[in-house]
């Protein structure tokens, strides 16, 4: 199999073929990246909900974070939740090297009106911005924490259909 043949897929390139150390090294390398992004994402939450929270009385106070803490917790275990179930339904039907790139190229296009319009939504949102940043955990952590992802299967599909030869069922890997 020439380097050629194997589907360069987004974010992964070739190395999902082989899923050597600069297959790992990308996968970890994208999860920081997501994980430092949450960081970042969580901090904001925080900030927002510490703003909301001082104009409460003290007692709702104290009740108000607990509920936080129970709704936070349920929130990213919902997140982890919602993401297996996608990953599990996507590997049923796992998408070829071209349709893994449009969705891809699609996503890109909406996530800009998608962030101007989440901006006004988080004032909005400052009273539970706790819970909807763990349930945004929870889904990223599950997202990352798959053997292979779907594109990967989708391509190697692919790549066994096209370079199948009658009579010959044997698998690339």
């Amino acid at each position: 199999m020439t380097p050629s043949d194997i589907p360069n897929l987004p974010g992964l390139g070739t190395t999902w073929y082989e899923r050597g150390a600069r297959y790992w090294l990308r996968r970890a390398s994208g999860a920081l990246l997501w994980f430092v992004l949450l960081a970042f994402f969580c901090y904001i939450a925080l900030v927002l909900y510490g703003g909301f929270r001082t104009s409460l009385p003290p007692t709702v106070r104290t009740v108000w974070d607990w509920a936080q803490v129970v709704l936070s917790f349920v929130a990213l275990v919902w997140g982890w939740r919602v993401q297996r179930r996608d990953h599990h339904k996507k590997l049923l039907d796992p998408p070829s090297p071209d349709q893994t790139r449009q969705a891809k190229r699609d996503e890109t296009r909406r996530s800009t009106g998608l962030a101007v319009a989440g901006r006004a939504l988080w004032l909005v949102a400052a009273p539970v911005a706790p819970a909807l940043a763990a349930g945004c955990v929870g889904w990223v952590a599950a997202a990352f924490a798959v053997r292979e992802y779907p594109s990967e299967v989708g391509a190697r599909r692919a790549l066994e259909r096209a370079h199948q030869l009658p009579g010959n069922q044997k698998r690339l890997r």
